[in-house]
């Protein structure tokens, strides 16, 4: 069976080494993956979504610890 890695906001924000507020406006914007869902907790990404835009839009941070 295949692990699935997830990522809420707070992950996302740790991914990037930004604030929650630059987070929010990265993960609104046009170009970053879509969630795979909204819960009352928030929206939830698929982690390899996340490190593929990483990959693609913020190469200085894809070699970054979470």
């Amino acid at each position: 069976m295949e692990t699935i890695r997830l990522a809420a906001s707070q992950e996302v924000q740790e991914m990037l080494g930004v604030s929650r507020t630059r987070a929010y406006q990265i993960t609104n914007s046009k170009t970053f993956p879509d969630p795979v869902a909204v819960l009352s907790v928030g929206r939830i990404w698929r982690t390899e979504d996340v490190e593929r835009w990483i990959k693609d839009h913020r190469p200085d941070l894809q070699d970054r610890e979470p």
